[in-house]
């Protein structure tokens, strides 16, 4: 494919070019130790792939030791200092009603505005959650960072749309245990297993209504963790379904072995991939007019499909044909948000 015509994401996506572009996979640590060694095996990870294909979001939320807070925030302000170039590193903070709320924005916003890719506000349920995040971000002067809310309860889920469409939010979460929890026991506790979350119609119904909400928007769904970390087959099985029919294009991790799993479900298959090469190739030789591919017309509503499916190739570190590699060589690929 030749980079000197006119750039997919550009023909294709106009203004909202990168709009969706986070990895796919978003990895939390909560305690010292494990926040090291998230950060050593995204930089090795880093290395294997040659792009960043997962965040490291260390948490003050529930990492952080009551009546510890102020420590915690501090040494997750002097980690995510010392991330390595190309690292993609948020935090979570503690939710807008919490006591250290405002000590965390003023701390972490204001010491890493120009080291984070984002901050993660938990416990939002509405609109005027994420502007109250939005003005402690502004009294840090961290201004351009963007804002990741979770959804975990059920006026949340009814408030998702509103959320969304902030133009600070850039990304919505589904947090599964705690909107078990505030159903005061309707939902049994199946209901966060890696079998139940798919199963069960009211949790069923709240991530799709969080996935509506976003695509709505031109956000990223991200969704919940599974808590079986070692069953490997679990948690494919679950990053699978939320990809393929629940229509997640992000998901938490909150193990290591659970990085590999999402990055292979979420991938696009070796078949898919050549099929997108090939389409984006005849498109852009036909000048981005209709075409016939193999006995099928296409024109740019599919293009646009299938230009996602190489941009969500080169998140998820697959192998790009020669062709389609120098897309994402050039300046005019839109980097990651």
């Amino acid at each position: 494919m030749s980079t000197t015509a006119a750039h997919p994401a550009q023909v294709l996506l106009g203004a909202q070019a990168g709009a969706m572009l986070l990895p796919v996979c978003d990895h939390y640590s909560g305690v010292e130790a494990r926040m090291r060694k998230s950060l050593q095996l995204q930089a090795e990870m880093i290395e294997e792939f040659g792009a960043c294909v997962f965040d490291v979001t260390l948490d003050c939320e529930d990492g952080a030791p009551v009546g510890g807070e102020a420590d915690h925030a501090a040494m997750v302000v002097a980690l995510a200092a010392l991330a390595r170039d190309k690292a993609r590193v948020a935090v979570r903070v503690h939710a807008v009603d919490h006591p250290s709320f405002d000590a965390d924005m003023a701390v972490i916003a204001g010491k890493l505005a120009r080291h984070l890719t984002h901050i993660m506000v938990p416990k939002v349920e509405s609109v005027a959650d994420v502007i109250r995040a939005e003005k402690a971000l502004l009294a840090a002067s961290a201004g351009d960072l963007p804002l990741h809310v979770l959804i975990e309860s059920p006026l949340a889920v009814r408030n998702a749309f509103e959320i969304a469409a902030h133009p600070r939010v850039q990304s919505l979460s589904f947090g599964l245990m705690d909107f078990v929890s505030a159903h005061a026991g309707a939902i049994p506790a199946d209901g966060m297993s890696s079998r139940g979350q798919f199963t069960h119609p009211l949790v069923v119904r709240a991530k799709l209504e969080i996935a509506s909400a976003c695509h709505a928007y031109g956000k990223v769904p991200s969704h919940c963790v599974v808590t079986e970390f070692n069953d490997t087959a679990a948690m494919t099985a679950a990053a699978r379904h939320a990809a393929r029919e629940l229509g997640y294009t992000r998901m938490w991790s909150i193990h290591p072995n659970q990085i590999r799993p999402i990055l292979e479900a979420f991938a696009p298959s070796g078949e898919d991939i050549e099929d997108a090469t090939k389409i984006i190739a005849a498109a852009a030789n036909a000048d981005w007019a209709p075409i016939s591919f193999e006995g099928k017309l296409h024109d740019r509503a599919s293009y646009r499909y299938f230009w996602q499916v190489l941009e969500r190739a080169h998140q998820t570190g697959r192998a790009l044909p020669p062709e389609a590699q120098g897309y994402f060589q050039t300046a005019l690929q839109p980097a990651l948000h």
